[in-house]
Parts: structure tokens; C-alpha cells; sequence
């Protein structure tokens, strides 16, 4: 079983496996449509489709973030009609190093199905090392998925305001610098930072070649922004709940294991004006 990260040569040997599901989440927020057109001319074989803002999301309001949580009966048939079910391996893979995929990720963990994995590399490395591709739309045969939400693997904004300034836990921002600091807010109406989180950008979890770090490294990089904060007092979150679960990825890929995710991010925080906001310099 895979449960973080599946190498390309790993899925190569088992690209023609019924008991292997492939998704691929490509996605462009400034282009939502970009990634359904992208896969349609050219996808690993045997891949289907999940669009972020349809598949893997539910619809916004005016007191939610830009991407909330999926409704369950609908997640879960989405699952079904994949064919995902207890038994199957599922590999997700992005253009970007799993910045989307590790969304899908979360989501079946959030689930309970532990059978899956981020492609490490994505569909980059797949294309760079001459591999099989397909065009066009692809379906799996119909299961049943069977699965509830875990509580323990989410936190709310009332949570998150009360744990932010607490030494005994930690609040990371995965967003990269530049927004934490709120000096460039490209997606968000309002620019700047939860108060009393920390930053490490997702980004800082790859190679340049877009594969993940080793181990090691990782290890240093995570102990570094924690210190003696435990993995389970670790809540993770970014502009609306995708790209944070990089970080969740990573530290699952280390055994730092029990972190949680704020799924509304800064982007449901800042619909609540009484909610208080931080920028510049930490």
C-alpha cells in the first residue's frame, strides 16, 4: 500500500492494474478551465479527471472560504463514480508537484481510505522520462465507496483563533512570503496573515525538479519551524484549504503524523471583519 508519495517507476509497472485508480487534478486558479482542456489533449492513460472547484469543493457563500469542503453525499458519490472503493490504490498527480493533488490527497484520508498517494514528480517527470501518454476523457468502472469525515483531522476558525497564539501549538501559513507578509495579495480580497501563525511556503517541500525532498531534508525544514511543538498541536493553512495539505503530504511522508487542517484559510477568515488580521514582519 502507498500512503504518501508512488514514484513514476512504481505506477509504470502498475499503469495496467484494475486495481489501481489514477486522477489527475491539474488545476489554474486564475484559469479554472485550463486544466479539464489540458488533461483532454494529454493524460497519463488510464486517468480521469477532478476539477477543484467542481469535483473536490462545494459551492462558496458569503461565509465561506474560495474552496469549502465538498458536501459528503456528494463526495462520495464522486468516489464511487472514480471507482474507488476499500480495495483499490489510488495515485493523484498535478503539473505542480501535487500542490492540487495533495487536495484529493487529504480529502480520501479525510475519508478514511489510506490507499493513497501523491505521484512524486507529477505529471512533469512522467513527461520528461518519454512515458505513455493518452488524449481524450477517460471513465472507470463504477464502485462503492464507503467512508465518513474524521473530525479529528479538521479545525475551525474558533479553534484556530484560539490556538494561534499559543507556544504549545503551531499555526502555519503555506502561502508564500509575500502573502503572508500582506505586501502582494494576488487571489484574496484582502492581503495579510492570520496573527500568530508562522510561514513556510509549500513550495520549500520540493526540489526544483518538483519532486519532493528527501526525507532528511524535510525533517530539517518541519523541526526547524516547530521546534518542540508536537506534530498534533500543528494546524495548516493557506489562502482556501488546497495547497496547505502540501504540507500534510510532507509531514505524513516523515511520520510527523496528526496535523490538522484549517480548510477554510484565510480566505473564510477574512469574511468575518471582527475576525483580526496581522501583516509585515512577524
Amino acid at each position: 500500500m502507498f500512503s504518501s508519495l508512488v514514484t513514476t517507476d512504481i505506477l509504470a509497472e502498475h499503469l495496467n492494474d484494475p486495481g489501481w485508480i489514477l486522477i489527475d487534478c491539474r488545476f489554474d486558479l486564475q484559469s479554472p478551465d485550463w486544466g479539464w482542456e489540458d488533461y483532454q489533449k494529454n493524460h497519463i492513460p488510464g486517468a480521469v479527471y477532478a476539477r477543484l472547484d467542481h469535483s473536490l469543493s462545494s459551492p462558496v457563500t458569503s461565509s465561506t472560504g474560495r474552496h469549502p469542503l465538498p458536501i459528503p453525499a456528494k463526495l462520495i458519490k464522486t468516489f464511487s463514480t472514480w471507482g474507488i472503493d476499500a480495495t483499490k490504490q489510488v495515485v493523484v498527480y498535478d503539473t505542480v508537484g501535487g500542490s492540487f493533488a495533495a487536495r484529493l490527497w487529504w480529502l480520501l484520508r479525510y475519508y478514511g481510505h489510506t490507499r493513497v498517494a501523491v505521484l512524486d514528480g507529477s505529471f512533469p517527470k512522467w513527461i520528461t522520462e518519454h512515458r505513455p501518454t493518452r488524449n481524450g476523457i477517460e471513465n472507470h468502472a463504477p464502485a462503492i465507496f464507503v467512508g465518513t469525515p474524521d473530525p479529528s483531522m479538521v479545525a475551525d476558525a474558533e479553534v484556530v483563533n484560539s490556538i494561534r497564539q499559543n507556544t504549545a501549538h503551531r499555526l502555519i501559513d503555506a502561502r508564500n512570503q509575500n502573502r503572508f507578509l500582506g505586501i502582494n495579495e494576488p487571489v484574496d480580497a484582502v492581503a495579510g496573515r492570520i496573527p500568530g501563525a508562522v510561514n513556510r511556503f509549500h513550495g520549500l517541500n520540493l526540489n526544483d525538479n518538483g519532486t519532493f525532498l528527501s526525507p532528511e531534508d524535510l525533517r530539517i525544514g518541519f523541526e526547524g519551524i516547530l521546534g518542540s511543538v508536537k506534530p498534533e498541536h500543528v494546524i495548516v493553512y493557506c489562502g482556501s484549504g488546497v495547497t496547505s495539505c502540501h504540507h500534510l503530504l510532507a509531514m505524513e511522508y516523515i511520520g510527523m503524523k496528526g496535523a490538522r487542517l484549517y480548510p477554510g484559510s484565510w480566505s473564510e477568515w477574512i469574511r468575518d471583519p471582527d475576525r483580526p488580521r496581522g501583516s509585515g514582519p512577524e
